[in-house]
């Protein structure tokens, strides 16, 4: 069975780079472009993993983060903040707000990528 990751960025080409990437890697890739649709996704697909923006319409990723931690369906989902945010305050306030990984903005994809496989147990070759 295909591993789930959402992806939650209103950055429509952010998600685009990042859905690509992750479906050649094998990756089945859901999508959102706010924090109050990743939440809903998130809690109706329980995907393995989550990319979250923290600047997005409606709910922001903080915000996102913290509910997810809240519940408990969603609790133990990896949460991956990828931001442009990038001073060491926000850095500390994405890992209060419960992720396990904060990249900034630009991003290196085969560095997420590696990163994602690491946090999923799947070592090995990135393509």
């Amino acid at each position: 069975m295909r591993r789930k990751i959402l992806v939650v960025d209103d950055e429509v080409a952010i998600v685009k780079v990042l859905k690509d990437r992750l479906e050649i890697e094998g990756y089945e890739v859901l999508t959102a472009y706010d924090g109050a649709q990743g939440v809903e996704i998130a809690q109706k697909e329980l995907p393995d993993l989550i990319i979250l923006d923290i600047t997005m319409p409606n709910m922001d990723g903080l915000t996102a983060a913290r509910l997810l931690r809240n519940q408990p369906e969603t609790s133990q989902i990896p949460i991956v903040m990828l931001t442009a945010h990038g001073q060491e305050s926000d850095e500390k306030a994405g890992y209060q707000a419960g992720a396990i990984r904060y990249f900034t903005k630009p991003f290196s994809t085969r560095q997420l990528v590696r990163e994602i496989k690491s946090l999923l147990g799947e070592e090995g070759k990135v393509s």
